[in-house]
């Protein structure tokens, strides 16, 4: 667990970047990063292909929000709730703003996100419960900070809350459009790889698996999601080698072991490829 105070020309921050417990982890609801920030010149954010969910609520000021290819404005009041493996960016506008946020993951997190489109919740959205957020964002940052034994508990079921209030302001019923099941049977296959990335995974078994043809898979996959299958699941394990890296101190091999990779020379050639860098010395930066 990670609280810095970082005080910079970009922004004045506190975080806390949590590590759960391997039962959290695999079992239940859990906190990545947790913290509030002010933004102190204009400047812009981008992420992709991160396992993880971002919850941010703007406090004050204004920006906006570059997601699923549309520009949305956002304003004090103003609550983003989003799928960190899409990308995304963020950016302040003139009117510094002040952000309170949750990065946050689980093994039934990609059904989770679904459900609230499916209700019709949307990337942003302006809430009357400004409080009530803020206020579980500060119960998260208190239980991550805390020495309590039980805190993986205690996040889960703030956790819980937080997503109890997406799905009750996320209500808008409508008729769900036919599309929607042809890209759900696919983000199955795209949840099944964030969640089994580090075992040997081949289009054949995921074919035989989720009952569709892998020529099929190929395409339609390459289609929605703008990668292949193979490409997709590389980048998941580069994104948890570099986190390892970073956050550990795990040898080269145990790092491409817990990526999915036995060959650590063929991981390292993957890593530089992908990075410009190898392992160490992506390592030594931190």
């Amino acid at each position: 667990m990670d609280n810095p105070l970082f005080d910079g020309e970009l922004v004045h921050s506190n975080r806390i970047l949590y590590t759960p417990s391997p039962f959290a982890r695999s079992s239940l609801l859990h906190l990545q990063e947790v913290g509030d920030l002010q933004a102190r010149q204009a400047h812009a954010s981008a992420r992709s292909g991160l396992a993880s969910y971002l919850f941010f609520l703007v406090e004050s000021g204004a920006g906006e929000l570059e997601y699923e290819g549309l520009r949305r404005p956002l304003r004090t009041g103003d609550c983003v709730f989003l799928d960190c493996r899409q990308p995304y960016l963020h950016r302040t506008g003139q009117d510094l703003w002040h952000l309170r946020w949750a990065h946050f993951y689980g093994p039934n997190m990609g059904a989770i996100y679904r459900k609230y489109q499916e209700r019709g919740g949307q990337p942003s959205f302006h809430t009357a419960q400004a409080e009530r957020y803020r206020s579980l964002l500060q119960q998260l940052y208190k239980a991550a900070s805390s020495d309590d034994y039980v805190r993986d508990m205690v996040i889960y079921g703030k956790l819980v809350d937080l997503l109890t209030l997406l799905m009750a302001e996320s209500w808008r019923p409508g008729p769900v459009r036919a599309a929607r099941a042809k890209r759900q049977n696919l983000q199955q296959i795209k949840d099944y790889l964030d969640v089994h990335y580090t075992e040997k995974i081949t289009l054949d078994d995921l074919a035989e698996r989720f009952y569709i043809n892998k020529f099929y898979l190929t395409r339609v996959f390459k289609e929605q999601f703008g990668q292949s299958v193979t490409h997709y699941l590389m980048q998941l394990r580069v994104t948890q080698a570099k986190r390892l890296l970073r956050f550990s101190d795990h040898s080269i091999e145990t790092v491409a072991q817990e990526c999915g990779l036995s060959d650590a020379n063929y991981f390292s050639r993957l890593f530089k490829k992908v990075e410009g860098i190898s392992p160490g010395e992506y390592r030594r930066q931190w």
